[in-house]
């Protein structure tokens, strides 16, 4: 029994400690730190590129909000990559006024695969830009955009992610869950680390990238979650990412629990894969380096699955000590209710206050604030199923929300 003893507060201090960590650092999210001073006065030329598959009914709507970007007009060029499309979206598109590129590849259709067929031509044509941006076809973007961004790159920064809102936060509990998820990512990990000096992760989309980070191999990724791996390869690198509040992407996210658990599942599994492929070089860094930025790295990726596993194994041990007859009923209950309470209602806290601070409407969100727990617990029954069933398939999530900037103001 004793040994059981033992191996219960050693997981206990390890879950702990990590939990403590986050903690430090998140309060630093509402430290305002001195911005870092510009090393060019340059205006930069951009890409703006979207990756699209079958997105007819969304599409126009961001062309539209790219063209209206305050910025000068003959610095930005706006690429549309067709991705394996069926219905209208290379025709919308050039009649919106972007530049097409039309790919039809059955065997690889993911996004990353579609940024490297289109980056790859861009490298070979030694296209006259300094950076790009990547946006999914169903965002809308805010008209300081790139300017914000380019501010960035003027500072020194080459890879920035953007602030990712939300299109329709209201629309369900879970596109609320999305919501309340991303505004707290936005300050309690991204901006936190930034101001800390550390490394915040590219989130999917509304991101810039220095065309010379890129030229020497072009966009190289494998897994589900292109955009996580691209992180944790330049975190190994030693090279932080940056971090722009100000430069704004709003983002549409699905409205059924279905399509919600498809995309959640597919992350998942990109996390594991990103787990199996950047752990070891990680921990390499780590051990090389001595930095406290790659081993944040390294706790990312060993704070979601890993940790989740943990903790599960902690709480049957729990039991197995209680059936053992080394735990009382009341301790045994009390040691789940310090993991449940924290996991499952204290974001609900936790968003709120992100509301208050970001001047986000509560009253809308209420509904989605009471079922975040719901949520959460979603996605641990998601982690818990990939562990034992990866679906590493594609899946299409279909975007229906058609909105102009104006309309999110």
């Amino acid at each position: 029994m004793e040994y059981l003893y033992i191996i219960q507060q050693a997981m206990v201090w390890i879950i702990t400690i990590y939990w403590i960590y986050q903690l430090v650092i998140s309060v630093c999210a509402l430290i305002k730190f001195k911005e870092k001073p510009l090393v060019d006065d340059k205006e930069n030329r951009f890409m703006m590129i979207i990756p699209a598959h079958n997105e007819e009914k969304v599409i126009k709507e961001l062309i539209e909000s790219l063209k209206n970007l305050d910025y000068k007009k003959d610095l930005y060029d706006i690429y549309v990559i067709a991705d394996n499309c069926t219905d209208n979206t290379a025709k919308i598109a050039s009649e919106a006024g972007a530049i097409v590129y039309e790919r039809f590849d059955e065997k690889h259709k993911t996004k990353g695969y579609a940024l490297q067929w289109f980056l790859q031509q861009k490298i070979e044509e030694d296209a006259p830009y300094d950076a790009f941006c990547i946006f999914d076809a169903d965002n809308i973007v805010d008209k300081n955009f790139l300017k914000a961004m380019n501010k960035k790159l003027n500072q020194g920064e080459d890879v920035v992610q953007g602030y990712r809102d939300i299109k329709n936060p209201a629309d369900s509990w879970v596109t609320a869950g999305y919501a309340i998820f991303y505004w707290t990512m936005n300050r309690f990990y991204h901006l936190a680390r930034y101001n800390l000096g550390l490394s915040p992760l590219i989130n999917g989309t509304g991101f810039m990238v220095k065309f010379d980070v890129v030229k020497p191999n072009g966009w190289q990724t494998k897994t589900l979650t292109e955009d996580i791996e691209f992180s944790l390869k330049r975190i190994i690198e030693g090279k932080k990412l940056g971090w722009a509040t100000d430069a704004i992407v709003y983002d549409e996210q699905p409205i059924g629990f279905k399509q919600s658990w498809s995309q959640r599942s597919r992350w998942t599994v990109g996390h594991m894969q990103c787990l199996k492929e950047y752990t070891k070089p990680l921990a390499v860094a780590v051990k090389d380096n001595k930095t406290i930025m790659n081993f944040d790295g390294l706790l990312y990726m060993l704070g979601t699955v890993p940790m989740f596993v943990l903790t599960i194994l902690l709480l049957i041990l729990n039991v197995v000590i209680f059936l053992a007859n080394g735990m009382t009923v009341s301790q045994l209950i009390w040691n789940a209710v310090k993991y449940i309470v924290p996991t499952f209602f204290l974001p609900i806290f936790t968003g709120i206050l992100i509301m208050v601070i970001d001047k986000k409407p509560i009253r809308p969100m209420i509904k989605g604030l009471a079922l975040y727990p719901l949520f959460l617990g979603s996605w641990l029954l998601i982690n818990f199923k990939c562990l034992f069933k990866r679906e590493t398939s594609w899946e299409k999530i279909e975007h229906n929300v058609s909105k102009s900037i104006g309309e999110m103001k």
